[in-house]
């Protein structure tokens, strides 16, 4: 609904021999639609891996990034559009003002963006994984994006603050997670915390 000149990369990478049925599934939808591309690749990383291989794979001018499991309304990507369309920002994303995940994931992401306002202060982000993350392609092909897990987020962000990237944040609702248990878990804490101090302090 937004322009005719698009395309939606689906990323459904698998770990071999897991019974995984993605692969088959996301091939499956993108053969009936010239507008979708399937990426599908044994896995060499987490999340992290998945989203770079999306990116990098994906060929318009504006870069957009969202979740598969519908948490993130699919209607915030419009407001994404026009706002990067105006020229004003590198980056256009949402922030989550209202959370439909229960306390144990509130939690998590208020202490995740604590501690990134602590150690990167120079970013005004209200909530640093929050998705749809749209930029163009020119801020993307700046970013050397390392990270292969949860961090990935995180990394995008610290990268705007060091280019000096404008961006503009918008709030959304976040829906309930249905179907499956979260696998963001309490050592990804500790993992944060890690990374976040590597990326501080060391690069």
């Amino acid at each position: 609904q937004l322009t005719d000149n698009y395309e939606i990369v689906l990323v459904g990478n698998y770990f071999e021999n897991a019974g995984d049925k993605t692969k088959e599934i996301v091939q499956e939808i993108a053969a009936k639609e010239s507008h979708f591309k399937a990426i599908c690749k044994p896995k060499e990383g987490m999340m992290g891996w998945d989203m770079k291989e999306g990116m990098n794979n994906g060929i318009g001018k504006y870069l957009c990034v969202i979740d598969g499991d519908g948490q993130f309304p699919i209607e915030s990507i419009a407001m994404c559009y026009y706002e990067i369309k105006k020229g004003n920002y590198g980056m256009v994303k949402s922030y989550r003002s209202k959370r439909n995940d229960g306390l144990y994931r509130k939690t998590i992401s208020g202490i995740y963006n604590m501690l990134f306002s602590i150690l990167f202060p120079s970013v005004k982000a209200h909530d640093i994984n929050s998705k749809p993350k749209m930029m163009t392609r020119e801020v993307y092909q700046k970013m050397d994006l390392t990270s292969d897990d949860w961090f990935i987020d995180a990394e995008i962000m610290i990268n705007i603050g060091r280019m000096k990237v404008s961006f503009f944040e918008f709030p959304i609702e976040f829906k309930e997670l249905n179907g499956r248990k979260s696998f963001v878990k309490w050592q990804a804490i500790f993992e944060f915390i890690r990374n976040l101090i590597a990326f501080r302090f060391f690069k």
